[in-house]
């Protein structure tokens, strides 16, 4: 009987998120048309959330807590903006090869960590993506310190001219668009359904039957991949491929994103990706004390909102019901 009242609730909860979802892309289309916001602040918002939604897909719904994710983040970056700029192709093809790039490094890390738990899980992540960074400070492919600039983004399918805003802008949103849209079917799919049962007990998982090393591995990679994905998106919006999107620092961030939207739900890290671009653009004025107004903030947002903001508005929500 509980399961059956349960059901009118999930599906309601389901349609909320859908319709205010729909409602974002609608809003965030009408953005460069009646000029609200200054669209290259949209496009990097975009960029952000997407990686903090790939992240949540790992720690809201598989209970992994990856403190290297920024590797997979600033390695499609790099393979995009390389692309671009050394082999010459389409700005598509360019975001195919980071793609895949980052889903081929998301198996071969993932593989490794997954073999730990809990913080060991965190900590190999974390030794591995600092590897990884200073491989690309002495790599001539990434051009250390330096970077990767001062490359055209190209023609999509040889007709879009990426160089103009607004194309650029409505390729950015339509990626952001699917990106969500594969998030949601994987949560709403029984592979999710397994998720999160491993992200609440893996020895009840394991004693039902389930492979749970499989299931892991596949969420890392599909995270590795997105998150890849989102950073080959920066890579096109600000022409430049660099250390700082690899830094420990940027997996620090992306967690930032997600607890102050909300970990576990779907709107929560695109809120928090909204947030740390707002962050980035307005506080800049601090110079040095960025840093103290970004930690005030996140410390304000763990002592408030427990579960997110959206987490919180949405517990709020349903005990008015």
């Amino acid at each position: 009987m509980r399961d059956k009242a349960m059901k009118p609730h999930i599906a309601s909860t389901r349609d909320w998120r859908f319709i205010l979802f729909t409602g974002l892309i609608l809003v965030l289309a009408l953005v460069p048309l009646l000029g609200w916001v200054y669209p290259y602040f949209i496009m990097q918002a975009l960029c952000f959330a997407l990686f903090a939604s790939a992240f949540n897909l790992l720690i809201g719904h598989a209970g992994l807590a990856s403190f290297g994710h920024a590797m997979f983040f600033g390695t499609g970056g790099y393979i995009c903006a390389h692309a671009l700029k050394v082999w010459a192709v389409p700005p598509h093809w360019a975001v195919v090869f980071a793609l895949i790039a980052t889903l081929i490094l998301g198996l071969c890390v993932g593989l490794i960590a997954i073999r730990r738990q809990g913080i060991y899980f965190s900590m190999t992540t974390l030794a591995l993506a600092q590897m990884l960074y200073f491989v690309y400070l002495q790599s001539p492919f990434t051009h250390g310190e330096d970077g990767i600039q001062g490359f055209s983004r190209g023609h999509l399918f040889g007709l879009f001219d990426l160089n103009q805003t607004y194309v650029l802008y409505y390729l950015i949103l339509l990626l952001f668009f699917l990106g969500h849209v594969l998030i949601a079917r994987i949560i709403h799919s029984p592979f999710g359904d397994v998720l999160q049962a491993i992200g609440q007990n893996e020895t009840r998982a394991q004693s039902l039957g389930y492979e749970t090393a499989r299931f892991k591995a596949l969420a890392f990679v599909l995270s590795a991949g997105l998150a890849g994905l989102a950073g080959a998106m920066k890579a096109l919006v600000t022409q430049t491929a660099s250390l700082s999107d690899v830094h420990w620092s940027m997996s620090g961030d992306v967690i930032l994103m997600v607890v102050m939207g909300g970990m576990t739900t779907f709107l929560g890290p695109i809120l928090g990706g909204f947030l740390f671009a707002a962050m980035l653009q307005y506080l800049s004025v601090l110079g040095q004390w960025v840093i103290v107004a970004q930690g005030t903030i996140f410390l304000a947002c763990v002592v408030m909102f427990r579960q997110g903001l959206i987490g919180t508005l949405a517990r709020r929500l349903r005990r008015s019901l």
